[in-house]
């Protein structure tokens, strides 16, 4: 089965984050393909490079890009949540004259037509998150 997954939630905000983690490795492992992971709303704070959890803590932004990088995942930040709340890459922060950008390697912004082609491509679309 196809799934693809919406995160919704700010990675240490509620357990809605790490819980959609732990499902994607579940259902990776079960055999189930992913085929994409729509961070929106507050959920585009898990693409910030930024993020410090301490050292005895889950880092999940971390822990995304590690399972994006051995199964080839796609991880995807709304543009629209990212800009609003201070997440840029490189060409955004040039275009908002920002001094850097802050976007974590393996994630990458995008618009709400990546969100729509997921839904299409999937046979379930699982959202965590308020």
């Amino acid at each position: 089965m196809i799934f693809s997954i919406v995160v919704q939630a700010a990675p240490y905000s509620c357990q809605s984050a790490e819980t959609a983690l732990r499902f994607a490795r579940s259902l990776l492992e079960k055999g189930h393909s992913l085929h994409r992971v729509f961070f929106y709303g507050d959920g585009i704070h898990t693409g910030s490079a930024l993020a410090s959890p301490p050292q005895d803590e889950i880092n999940i932004p971390a822990d995304w890009n590690t399972l994006a990088a051995e199964h080839d995942l796609d991880l995807v930040v709304c543009i629209a949540a990212a800009v609003r709340r201070g997440v840029l890459d490189t060409n955004e922060a040039g275009r908002y004259g920002k001094s850097g950008s802050n976007l974590a390697e393996g994630f990458e912004l995008s618009g709400l037509g990546q969100l729509a082609d997921a839904i299409a491509q999937s046979d379930r679309v699982i959202t965590f998150g308020a």
